[in-house]
């Protein structure tokens, strides 16, 4: 194993956002991204009296969190799960709704675990199938969608998900190349890019395979709409007092989040009322001044921190009914 995959990114902050929740007694708190546990167990560790439940979809992932997180004997409850089903989760668990959880972190977009995988296809530096479904089990792989899509269908995903200005030439490259034959390897799209590519989209932004990458793997794991479900479900499972961190590494996933936490933040009273009632009052109190960056000395340390973006909120109030 990698030591780059042990290193969590933003710890301390996301430590010290979510302390003044997570340090009250019977705290629960919620790692919706489990991942190889390392901000788990540095949660478990400076928070003793907390019990932690740690979602992934992804098994290897659970096994290999599952025993790092093993000191912590019950205190650690790991659950094979897509981050939206927060809910179903916490029922099943007998965690009343009415009650709420203290804290809720999500660590957003690929794990380094995956990222370290050759197998798994999601690196466009190695060559390797073209898979990139975060859970193994179920759903489209990469592969299957290049081959598969309409055309438009691909153009729309690699603009919407990627950024990509270049998606229709990249697109027309990849329809002409499948046809001839279908795609089953990452070496073989990552060519295909370089050369469809014009030079000077090529002297910019690092590999240029990668906003390609990037769009088929949110693609391929319903990420976005995934995570349109799952941000305002966090809230609602807060308790009042409660706390939520969100580490995105892209502008759309940061986007989403900054539009669910200003919604929750914002009075919704129709203007000039000279009293706001209380279903008019906000739910959510920003903690964050914008989105924070991870310092440069963290950036120094692990690379993968650098596009990192982080935001949280604090529950204020209840829904009211």
């Amino acid at each position: 194993m990698s030591e780059s995959r042990h290193v969590p990114v933003m710890l301390q902050r996301c430590l010290d956002l979510l302390a003044p929740a997570l340090e009250r007694p019977g705290a629960v708190v919620v790692d919706c991204t489990l991942g190889l546990g390392g901000h788990s167990e540095a949660m478990l560790t400076r928070f003793p009296e907390a019990r932690l439940i740690g979602l992934d979809r992804d098994k290897e992932a659970l096994r290999l969190s599952g025993e790092r997180l093993a000191p912590f004997g019950d205190r650690a409850t790991l659950v094979h799960a897509v981050y939206d089903e927060l809910p179903e989760v916490l029922d099943r668990l007998g965690i009343p709704r009415a009650h709420g959880v203290q804290g809720v972190l999500f660590d957003l977009g690929v794990s380094s675990m995956q990222l370290d995988e050759a197998d798994r296809g999601f690196a466009y530096a190695q060559d390797a199938p073209l898979d990139m479904r975060m859970d193994q089990t179920t759903g489209m792989s990469a592969a299957e969608v290049l081959n598969t899509y309409p055309p438009g269908e691909l153009v729309r995903i690699l603009r919407a998900y990627g950024e990509e200005k270049q998606a229709k030439r990249i697109v027309s490259a990849v329809v002409r190349e499948r046809e001839k034959e279908p795609f089953s390897h990452s070496a073989r799209l990552v060519q295909l890019i370089r050369d469809a590519l014009p030079q000077a989209a090529k002297r910019t932004g690092g590999n240029p395979a990668k906003r390609t990458f990037q769009a088929l793997r949110i693609e391929v794991n319903g990420e976005l709409s995934v995570l349109e479900r799952a941000i305002p479900a966090a809230v609602k499972a807060l308790a009042v007092g409660g706390r939520i961190g969100v580490l995105s590494y892209h502008s759309l996933e940061d986007r989403l989040v900054k539009q669910v936490f200003a919604a929750g933040a914002a009075s919704t009273a129709p203007p000039g009322l000279p009293v706001v009632p209380e279903e008019y009052q906000p739910r959510l109190k920003l903690l964050t001044r914008g989105a924070e960056l991870p310092t440069e000395q963290e950036i120094a340390e692990n690379r993968r921190a650098a596009p990192a973006r982080f935001r949280g909120a604090e529950r204020i109030r209840e829904d009211v009914q």
